[in-house]
């Protein structure tokens, strides 16, 4: 009897329905409902080749939430870590240099000076 076990334990995931994690699933779920969605839409309107790639061009993002990961985070906490960082925070940087050897002895050296 032979027990798999991944390398890096904190990139298991549980497989839970054909063997997809419950976030793949539940957005795979939720890309299906977007596709069929638009079909029925725009079937009316459109004729079934361009349907069929409005349907596969929206329901795209929807399962690549699902499975995209990048430096260890979701697609949603790199999307939120993204607006953070482009819209929320502030761009100008400010670097003002500290030196606490000079602020400690600055009464020393004043006095010093003084004489």
């Amino acid at each position: 009897m032979e027990v798999k076990i991944n390398r890096e334990i904190r990139n298991y995931t549980e497989s839970m329905f054909f063997g997809l994690s419950m976030r793949q699933f539940i957005f795979s779920i939720l890309a299906i409902g977007v596709a069929v969605g638009l079909y029925f839409l725009l079937k009316p309107y459109m004729g079934t080749e361009t349907v069929s790639w409005v349907c596969i061009l929206g329901a795209a993002p929807f399962a690549a939430l699902g499975f995209i990961t990048y430096h260890g985070m979701t697609a949603e906490q790199f999307i939120w870590a993204w607006l953070k960082s482009e819209l929320l925070e502030p761009r100008q940087i400010r670097f003002e240099a500290n030196n606490i050897y000079y602020e400690a002895l600055k009464d020393t050296l004043t006095k010093e000076e003084n004489k």
